[in-house]
C-alpha cells in the first residue's frame, strides 16, 4: 500500500492513493535536474524563467476554485482559507516575476582593492521537504525564488497531500518550465537522505517539525550542504492594558482557529495584562465556543477538522497531559465524537514552567493563556520559549509596541495585527524555529552563489 494517500479528514474517506517513486525514478529525476542546471535555462538570460512565473501566476488565478477545493478536501482547510492560500501563491509567483531581475542585479562594494561587486548565481539542484498545512504556499515559497534564480528543485511533499503535490507540479510544467525545474517525488525519508548525500545536490530547504528539521540538518551538515529550516512556533499574542480589546479578541480568535490552529505562526500563547485579562478571557472564550464545526466546503463552517486522525490524537494526548500536570480548562478540551478529525476549541490557563505544555507547540485549536503585570514580565514570558518564529503585540501606544517588538526574541513581530505573510516580506525564525529566510529579497539569495568579483585598481 502506498504511504501517499489523499484522505478527507472531514469524514475519513479515502479519496485516492498515489504510487511511490522507486529508485530508478528518483535517479532519473536527479539526472534531469542536474542536466538542466548545467544548461542555458539555469545559467542564461533570466527572462525566460520570469515568463514562466508570470504564466504560472495567471494559471493559478484562472484555476483558483479548483485548487482551493482540492486543498480543502485533502487536508480540511476551510474553503475560504484555501482560496486565500491560492491567492497568495499567485502573488508570490508574480512578485518574483516582476522583481527578481532587480533584486539579483550585481551589488557594488566600495574598496581600496579596486572596483568590486557581488553577483548572484544559482548553486545547483535543491531538495525541498515540505509540510501539509499550506500544501501550495509552502511549495511556492521554494519554487518561485529558485526558479527565478535558476536552481532546479526536487520536492518531497507530505504524504497526506499527494493531490496538491501532483497538481502543483503539473501547473509548473503547464506554465512552460522545462522538465527538471520542479520535480515532485513521492519518496521516503531514507530516499531524501540519499538525495542530500548526492554530490549533484547543493542545498536543502525544509519546512516541518523540529524532529524532521534536525534529521535533515544533520544529513546536510554531514555532507556540507547549505540548508534552511522553518520549523515550529509557540508564538505569543501580547495584549497590553491600553489595547483595542474588541479588535484584539476578534483577531485573536482568527489567529487561533485559522487552519484549525495548524499554523506555525499562529498565536498560541496569549499573554494578557492583568488589567484586561478577565474581560479578554470572557470575550475570547465566548467567541471560541461559538465556532461552527462542519464540512470545510460549507461556507457557514468556521472551524474545520484537523488534517488527520494522527493530528487529532496527538492533540488529545497533549491536552490530557497538560491538565494532568495542573493546567485548568476554561473551555473545550475534547475531540468531537463521530466521523472526521474534529477537536473542540480549547483554552488552558494555569500552565507553569514545570508543566510539559509550557514549552510545547499545540498544533490545533488550543490556546494557552497567561496573565502578567507589566511589559517586562510580558517580554520575559515571551522569550522563555524554545521557539522564536513570530508574534504580535497589541497596544494603542506604538512607541511602547515598538519597544516590546524589539525585545521579543523571534524572527517576526506584528504590532496591532495577527501574524501574516506577504511575498515582499522575509519569513523565518530563530532558536528551534529554524534558520534562514524565505520570500522577499532575502529568500532568493539563500541558495545563491554570492560571488565577489574585483578588478584591481
Amino acid at each position: 500500500m502506498s504511504s501517499y494517500q489523499s484522505i478527507n479528514p472531514a469524514n475519513n474517506q479515502l479519496l485516492k492513493s498515489w504510487p511511490s517513486h522507486d529508485e530508478a525514478a528518483v535517479s532519473h529525476a536527479l539526472e534531469v535536474a542536474d542536466r538542466l542546471f548545467h544548461s542555458s535555462w539555469s545559467k542564461g538570460d533570466i527572462q525566460p524563467r520570469l515568463q514562466v512565473l508570470k504564466k504560472l501566476a495567471d494559471l493559478i488565478d484562472s484555476r483558483a476554485e479548483e485548487l482551493a477545493t482540492i486543498a480543502s478536501k485533502e487536508m480540511g482547510k476551510l474553503i475560504g482559507q484555501s482560496r486565500g492560500e491560492v491567492k497568495i501563491c499567485s502573488q508570490i509567483a508574480r512578485y518574483y516575476a516582476e522583481n527578481a531581475e532587480r533584486i539579483l542585479q550585481p551589488q557594488s562594494y566600495p574598496s581600496d582593492l579596486g572596483e568590486a561587486w557581488v553577483e548572484y548565481h544559482p548553486i545547483g539542484v535543491l531538495v525541498a521537504v515540505e509540510p501539509w498545512n499550506f500544501p501550495y504556499y509552502q511549495l511556492m515559497r521554494v519554487l518561485a525564488p529558485n526558479l527565478a534564480l535558476g536552481n532546479p528543485v526536487l520536492a518531497k511533499h507530505a504524504n497526506i497531500v499527494p493531490h496538491c503535490a501532483d497538481i502543483f507540479e503539473k501547473l509548473v510544467r503547464e506554465a512552460g518550465a522545462p522538465e527538471g525545474a520542479w520535480t515532485n517525488l513521492f519518496i521516503s525519508t531514507d530516499q531524501v537522505a540519499d538525495l542530500i548525500a548526492d554530490d549533484r545536490v547543493q542545498g536543502v530547504a525544509l519546512t516541518g517539525s523540529e524532529r524532521a528539521g534536525s534529521a535533515v540538518a544533520e544529513q546536510a551538515g554531514k555532507h556540507l550542504k547549505k540548508s534552511t529550516l522553518e520549523l515550529g512556533g509557540n508564538d505569543v499574542f501580547v495584549v497590553l492594558d491600553d489595547a483595542d480589546l474588541d479588535e484584539a479578541v476578534r483577531q485573536g480568535v482568527q489567529a487561533r482557529l485559522s487552519n484549525c490552529g495548524q499554523v506555525c505562526t499562529a498565536a498560541k500563547r496569549f499573554i494578557l495584562h492583568e488589567k484586561i485579562a478577565d474581560r479578554f478571557i470572557s470575550q475570547f472564550s465566548a467567541a471560541l465556543s461559538s465556532a461552527t464545526l462542519g464540512d470545510p466546503l460549507d461556507e457557514k463552517t468556521t472551524l474545520g477538522p484537523l488534517s488527520s486522525a494522527d493530528a487529532r490524537d496527538r492533540l488529545v494526548k497533549q491536552v490530557g497531559e497538560a491538565v494532568a500536570n495542573g493546567a485548568k480548562l476554561v473551555t473545550g478540551g475534547k475531540a468531537v465524537e463521530g466521523a472526521g478529525c474534529y477537536y473542540q476549541p480549547t483554552i488552558l490557563t494555569g500552565i507553569t514552567p514545570d508543566n510539559p505544555a509550557y514549552y510545547q507547540e499545540f498544533f490545533g485549536p488550543v490556546a494557552q493563556v497567561y496573565v502578567i503585570g507589566d511589559d517586562q514580565a510580558a517580554v520575559a514570558l515571551a522569550n522563555d520559549s524554545h521557539y522564536g518564529l513570530g508574534g504580535s503585540v497589541w497596544t494603542r501606544d506604538i512607541a511602547r509596541g515598538r519597544k516590546l517588538a524589539s525585545a521579543i526574541e523571534t524572527g517576526m513581530v506584528f504590532i496591532n495585527s495577527q501574524s501574516d505573510t506577504s511575498a515582499e516580506l522575509p519569513f523565518g525564525g530563530v532558536k528551534r524555529s529554524g534558520y534562514g529566510r524565505e520570500l522577499s529579497d532575502l529568500g532568493i539569495k539563500e541558495f545563491a552563489n554570492q560571488k565577489l568579483v574585483v578588478v584591481a585598481g
